[in-house]
This record gives C-alpha cells, structure tokens and sequence, in this order.
C-alpha cells in the first residue's frame, strides 16, 4: 500500500495518478558522479557547527562514450532514415550472398543430372557394385550442401560484424 504522503501514488475519485517516471528511457536519466566536498570555513567559536550534506555532481551525457558512436546506435534505436539506410544495406549484402550461394547450389547439383544424361558412358561406371549417379546424386549433395551452409554461415557473421564495427567507428 502507498503512504498517504506519497503525492504520485494518492488515489483521486478512485483513480491513481501516473508515476512521473513512466516513458523516461534509461539514457534519459541523470548520471549521478560523485564530488570531493568544498573546503570547509573554519567555524567561529559563537556559531554552531553543522555537516554540510555531500556534494553530488549530475552528469547528463556519458563522456565515455565517443559522439560517433552513440550518433549511429541512436540512428538505429530510433529508426531514422539513415539508419533504415544502414539496415536496409545489411539485408540487401545479406541477400546478395545467399542468392549468390544459392545459384552455386543449383548450377553444380543441376550440372550432376545433365552431366549423366548426356554422358550415359559417365552412368554406366559402378563403385563396388553401386552405379555412380546413385552414388554422385545420393550421397555427395549432403556434405555439399552442409559445406555451402557452413560457408554462408561465415559470411552472414562477417557481414554482421562489419557493419557493427562501421556503427561503433
């Protein structure tokens, strides 16, 4: 329950007003830094000597961080043009490669059936009792195509970490 003090949290005809805290993202907040208090006056002996509460300085903008680099991951975060732009040209890396790989895939498994129609000599050739096109067409797409996957996988993660480092530089 809030104390009837509590001047956000008092209930008015039965409706309770919004905490003032609500929306404020957490960038938005204050950093609070610590200061060395000022030098103290000597007390005078007729006056009364009191503590001084401890000073505190409020920091606004962290100043660890570079503008540049804040600039981009806000571009991002609010979704502006630039950083629609930014996105739009990891999708469109993104795309380019596995549409690249993907036609890789096709021409060499395409070629394979081809390759026995119109070379029935290749098709008659047998590996310990086993013709060749069931072996080639059986048996070799799978570490194929597990090698492109692995393949793309590194790409994709090189395009990611590019464009992270041109966000954070």
């Amino acid at each position: 329950m809030s104390s009837p003090e509590d001047p956000y949290h008092r209930l008015e005809n039965g409706v309770r007003k919004p905490d003032p805290t609500l929306g404020v993202r957490p960038e938005d907040r204050a950093v609070v830094e610590p200061v060395p208090p000022a030098p103290e006056p000597v007390p005078r002996s007729s006056e009364p000597a009191h503590v001084r509460p401890k000073r505190e300085r409020v920091v606004l903008a962290d100043s660890r961080q570079s503008s540049a680099r804040m600039r981009g991951r806000v571009e991002l975060e609010e979704q502006t043009s630039w950083g629609k732009l930014l996105v739009r040209d990891l999708v469109k890396v993104q795309l380019r490669t596995s549409v690249w790989l993907a036609v890789l895939v096709l021409v060499v498994l395409g070629i394979l059936p081809a390759l026995f129609y119109f070379l029935p000599a290749v098709a008659r050739f047998t590996v310990i009792g086993i013709p060749i096109p069931w072996l080639v067409l059986g048996l070799l797409p799978f570490p194929f195509l597990f090698a492109v996957g692995l393949w793309y996988n590194r790409l994709a993660e090189r395009h990611e970490r590019d464009f992270v480092d041109m966000i954070e530089n």
